[in-house]
């Protein structure tokens, strides 16, 4: 079983040092306080945790290793109180002990995984900062290795190997859309998401970069078979990704590596572009393939090189790619109700779209990737109203109200999450493992409710304008200025005699196991039952 992270073949073991660990700390200029106008601030504060809460109060670790990286194991776990559920990997990065440059280099990894959101990139659920590790809990790849796939079929056939190659070219597109830069690609690293899928995935952001990715870069880093021969002279930008994309693709049309040899001669053969081909082999491929792969992305000038764009243009791309379902009315009603929803239930959406499951993920992945005309892995709003108003005959006032509303980090688009929240109670059932994800994300002092202070933390002082303690109100049944389990769950759902239903049931559920992660929210159960006695009397007439 592969995962994200597994079979890193980066080097060395970390250098020691005396680094704090305070370095890693949230501060108004650090780079994950910049991300928020990347992916969100609901995104990044709802996933990051800070001690005293700790991985192991939302999921147990098990003994089975996925993989083995630089960092130390990646391990198998699962959420706690949810036995034969999802499955996560686990990645410890060590914080002690260690140099400036190491501790720079994993709050790099971090970050750039922290505002990864699309359908072709691993998932990032949690992160936990202790006081000697940094925990993070990624979706667990079950479908293995592109490798393994090639070692499995010898050689793809064009039309599978042109579907591989899109969805990774979708992956490429949208980091280098975004100003990030992987510089690690290979076949260990695109991952298949579960078994007997074609659905692949990116992974390992270990060496990536944010920030001005066509600014020359001077790190040889990345795997040698793949690297570009401008990253071994040491001076090199995003197009680096696209020549080892042309290694992948070589590869599979002819099921061997480029380049071969020792170190020095795959070296000395990268930077002459001097491939190991052979003819019997090649005459096989089409000429678009090859055109493709040998002049298009193995092209030893990369500003002749094709770009992620490009590529996806290709003819060879266009001509075998599969065409997606069409965006239908669920879709369409789903984002009209979500423009209409009030602020908080929106946020609370927002907040749920990120434990959601691969599974539910995939019931509406295709429409998201169908509504990405640029291909840039977002939605912006010419793309809306080119589905909203031509298909379904949506006023331009309400795509706009709709657009606006999903543009949580008012970029001017749409990313990846902000459709799934909307995609949440319509076309992807809301249940109660959604509903106790994100009143959990919320309650970031596990106090069992949801206060004002947890909102500012989460949300900041204000959100799209209305105070915290405008947002907090909506949900607030009891008027104490917190928001307890059950009056969240009425809140959501719409039903409130059930949320005395539901408290009595986790609470039953409690009394039976002890152990359950469920306690703060059980405990804030049985007392919202008091005080809705104590408030029901009190209201019957006399």
């Amino acid at each position: 079983m592969g995962c994200a992270g597994s079979n890193d073949s980066k080097a060395s073991a970390y250098k020691a040092g005396n680094a704090p660990m305070a370095t890693l700390k949230v501060d108004p200029t650090s780079d994950l306080v910049k991300l928020w106008t990347k992916s969100g601030k609901i995104a990044v504060s709802g996933r990051y945790h800070f001690f005293p809460k700790e991985m192991r109060d939302d999921y147990t670790v098990m003994s089975t290793v996925l993989g083995t990286g630089l960092s130390g194991e990646i391990k198998l776990a699962v959420e706690k109180g949810k036995p034969g559920g999802a499955k996560y990997a686990v990645k410890a990065l060590k914080l002690t002990n260690i140099g400036a440059d190491k501790l720079n280099e994993l709050r790099s990894e971090v970050d750039v995984f922290l505002c990864m959101d699309h359908p072709h990139v691993v998932r990032l659920y949690d992160v936990y900062e202790g006081a000697d590790f940094l925990h993070l809990v990624m979706e667990c790849m079950e479908g293995g290795e592109l490798f393994d796939r090639v070692v499995e079929l010898k050689i793809f056939n064009e039309a599978l190997a042109a579907e591989a190659v899109k969805q990774m070219l979708l992956a490429l597109n949208y980091i280098h859309h975004h100003d990030m830069i992987h510089r690690d690609i290979k076949l260990e690293n695109f991952l298949y998401d579960k078994k007997g899928s074609n659905h692949l995935k990116l992974i390992d952001f270990g060496f990536s970069k944010i920030g001005d990715i066509n600014t020359k870069m001077q790190a040889t880093c990345g795997t040698l078979s793949y690297v570009a021969p401008e990253v071994l002279l040491k001076s090199y930008d995003k197009q680096c990704d696209l020549w080892s994309l042309g290694v992948i693709v070589f590869v599979l049309l002819v099921g061997h590596l480029p380049f071969s040899g020792s170190d020095e001669e795959q070296r000395k053969n990268i930077s002459e572009g001097r491939f190991a081909i052979k003819p019997d082999l090649w005459s096989k491929v089409s000429k678009d393939a090859q055109k493709f792969t040998l002049q298009g992305l193995l092209q030893m000038d990369p500003t002749k090189r094709l770009t992620a764009a490009q590529a996806l243009e290709h003819k060879w791309i266009k001509a075998r790619q599969k065409k997606h379902r069409e965006i239908d009315n669920g879709v369409a009603d789903a984002l009209r109700s979500f423009g209409q929803a009030s602020k908080f239930r929106r946020c609370c959406m927002e907040m749920m779209a990120w434990s959601l499951t691969n599974e539910e993920r995939s019931q509406v992945r295709d429409a998201f990737i169908a509504m990405d005309e640029s291909k840039q892995g977002t939605i912006r709003l010419v793309d809306l109203k080119k589905i909203l108003q031509d298909k379904f005959d949506i006023p331009d006032e309400e795509v706009l109200s709709i657009f606006q509303s999903l543009d949580v980090s008012h970029d001017e688009e749409i990313h990846y999450s902000d459709f799934l929240a909307a995609m949440v109670g319509y076309r992807i059932q809301m249940h109660d493992e959604h509903l106790q994800a994100a009143f959990k994300r919320f309650d970031k002092d596990s106090s069992g409710y949801i206060s004002l202070d947890n909102l500012q933390e989460v949300l900041g002082e204000s959100y799209e304008g209305e105070s915290m303690s405008s947002l907090l109100s909506e949900a607030d049944v009891l008027c104490d200025g917190k928001i307890s389990y059950p009056e969240f769950v009425s809140y959501l759902t719409g039903r409130p005699l059930e949320q005395q239903l539901i408290g009595a049931s986790i609470v039953d559920q409690e009394l039976k196991n002890p152990g359950s992660p469920s306690t703060s929210i059980s405990k804030a159960s049985a007392g919202y039952k008091k005080q809705l006695s104590m408030k029901i009397n009190s209201e019957e007439p006399q």
